[in-house]
This record gives structure tokens, C-alpha cells and sequence, in this order.
């Protein structure tokens, strides 16, 4: 006997769904039936953001507030290496504090205001997730080729704003979990010109596959980690 295919009653957010593994990820979650609705968040598209502009992160806060589903995902796929005003350091001596400031601005800041605009939205009941896409260089313990001041640096205090982040949403909100994953090495415009040869280069829809999975499987008892793309906690 075929199951019956479960009645759509939730919603899911991506915000950098113009990106490769945003659209990836709205195109994965738009066919789970267990969505009535995926909002994709984008610097231009029918529902424009701009992350380093709160007023524009709290209004698209309040335009989902009022949701006919509960929010049950919030995916976080923004983030820059190189452009956007970013680049990547080889050398201290390529340090310039504009440049630092940005790689703050778009990796750090601006998922922590996403944090304190949708965190609050999450339902109290049942499990829902807000993750945000990490780098496993932002990994303090795991930096052993040195390389990438800001990008590091700046991932580094995406992990922090996460990690004390879950410690307020448990108090508020034991359900809901808040994470920060590792998607792996992604073919996109973002990691062309910086994957080494060797390097493990996965499609975009199979880095939303993989992340999906590691959401649905999360529990509480994850909330306030930082995991790869297979579901293993990394190092701090």
C-alpha cells in the first residue's frame, strides 16, 4: 500500500537564493511535500534582502511573521570569500581594515541580525531549525595551513554568534535548534578559482541533499553545533 503524501503545513526560508546552493536548496525543499510554502530571500527576485541593511532584515522578518504555516527551516546560504569587497589574504601583509570590515559585515553581522530577527519566529512547538552555512576554515582548531585572515576570522565569529545563540533560544524555545553547517566544497562561482586539485567538488544539488539531510536528522541535543555535510561535528 503507497503512503498517503503528507498534507503541506509548514514553511521554509532561504535567504542567498539567487546563490548556487540557495537556489539548489529552494529547488530541493519546493518538492518536499512537507512544505506549503519556501520563501526565497535574494538581493533581487520577489523577495529582495539586503544583508548589511537591518531595516531591510527586519522588514523581511515582519513580511513572514504572519505565515499561514509555521516556520520549520531557516536556511542561511549567504556569505562571500572573494568580492562583494572581500578578499582572500594569502599574507598578513595583504590585511587592509575595509576589507577585514566587509568580510565581517556579509560572514558575521549579518547572519547574527538574521538570527535576532527570525530566531524569535520559530514555533515553540515541535522541532524547527535555523541554520546558517559555515566554513570549515572557520575551524580555529582545524587551521593548519594558515591562508584567508578575514574569511577565516570572520566564519570563526559566525560560529560564536551561533553557538551563543542556542544557548538564549534553549531557554526560550527548547524545540527549536540553531546550528551552523560545513556544506564541503561546492562547484559554484564562489569556490571556482580556490578548490585545490584533490579536493572532493560536489554539484550544488547534491550539497542540498546533504545538507537537508543533516537538518532532518538533527535533534536537540545538536543545537549550538557546528557540522559537515555529513552530519560529523567539527572542531570548534
Amino acid at each position: 500500500m503507497t503512503p498517503a503524501t503528507p498534507v503541506p503545513n509548514a514553511t521554509a526560508i532561504v535567504f542567498g537564493a539567487s546563490g548556487g546552493i540557495g537556489s539548489a536548496l529552494v529547488a530541493a525543499l519546493s518538492q518536499d511535500p512537507r512544505y506549503a510554502e519556501v520563501i526565497a530571500f535574494s538581493r533581487s527576485g520577489p523577495h529582495p534582502f539586503d544583508l548589511t541593511d537591518e531595516s531591510s532584515i527586519a522588514a523581511a522578518a515582519a513580511s513572514v511573521a504572519q505565515s499561514a504555516h509555521p516556520i520549520r527551516i531557516i536556511i542561511d546560504a549567504t556569505g562571500a570569500l572573494a568580492d562583494d569587497g572581500c578578499i582572500a589574504e594569502k599574507s598578513w601583509r595583504q590585511l587592509e581594515p575595509l576589507n577585514m570590515a566587509r568580510a565581517f559585515q556579509i560572514n558575521a553581522i549579518g547572519p547574527a541580525l538574521l538570527m535576532k530577527h527570525f530566531l524569535p519566529l520559530l514555533p515553540r512547538e515541535d522541532k524547527s531549525v535555523f541554520a546558517t552555512l559555515s566554513a570549515r576554515v572557520g575551524s580555529i582548531a582545524d587551521n593548519q595551513l594558515g591562508g584567508w585572515y578575514s574569511y577565516r576570522a570572520s566564519k570563526a565569529a559566525l560560529n560564536q554568534f551561533v553557538r551563543t545563540a542556542a544557548v538564549e533560544l534553549r531557554r526560550n524555545n527548547p524545540a527549536a535548534i540553531c546550528v551552523a553547517l560545513h556544506p564541503g566544497t561546492v562547484d559554484t562561482s564562489f569556490t571556482q578559482r580556490f578548490a585545490k586539485t584533490g579536493l572532493e567538488v560536489q554539484t550544488p544539488e547534491i550539497s542540498a541533499a546533504k545538507l537537508l539531510a543533516v537538518i532532518d536528522a538533527l535533534d536537540a541535543s545538536r543545537n549550538g553545533t557546528f557540522i559537515d555535510q555529513h552530519g560529523y561535528t567539527i572542531e570548534w
